[in-house]
């Protein structure tokens, strides 16, 4: 039997960020993977947990850590399906998670190469592997299509 793809994992990363477009959150989706096993899944649930620290990725890591009962996931694999932010890319250093393949670029908060690239900055002591653009095309539909929602609903709200 052959291994999962990277894609079979960023479609597993849409299915969470789906979860977060149903609730209204911004719809963004994140699996880690240990052995080929999703260990980890999480999606944005700022609003709902009014916590601004709960990002698909911190969720993910969490649940993670929780399952390998370990806070260095070493060995693992981070599918998100947007760039991460800065407390997410050093999130993703601190956890030591040795690769990160994202689908979307986020050019307003991205740090893994739009903005910035903390992952790859060598004043730290640990450098993850990054490749982006895994299913690229539907991770950045699912967000455009999020936003043109919103805008459309804000535009209706605001004739009354």
């Amino acid at each position: 039997m052959l291994a999962p793809t990277h894609e079979y994992y960023m479609r597993e990363a849409l299915k969470e960020a789906q979860k977060a477009y149903k609730e209204g959150e911004v719809p963004v989706g994140c699996v880690i993977v240990y052995e080929q096993t999703i260990i980890g899944r999480g999606y944005n649930q700022r609003e709902k947990l009014q916590d601004p620290t709960a990002h698909a990725e911190i969720l993910a890591i969490t649940s993670a850590a929780l399952a390998l009962k370990s806070w260095r996931l070493e060995n693992t694999r981070m599918y998100v399906t947007l760039e991460p932010c800065p407390m997410c890319a050093g999130a993703i250093i601190l956890a030591r998670i040795p690769e990160l393949y994202f689908g979307a670029y986020d050019p307003k908060a991205g740090c893994c190469g739009s903005i910035l690239n903390i992952v790859k900055d060598n004043r730290f002591n640990h450098n993850p592997l990054v490749i982006s653009g895994i299913c690229e095309e539907e991770c950045s539909l699912l967000l455009s299509n999020f936003f043109k929602e919103i805008r459309s609903k804000n535009k209706y709200e605001s004739k009354y």
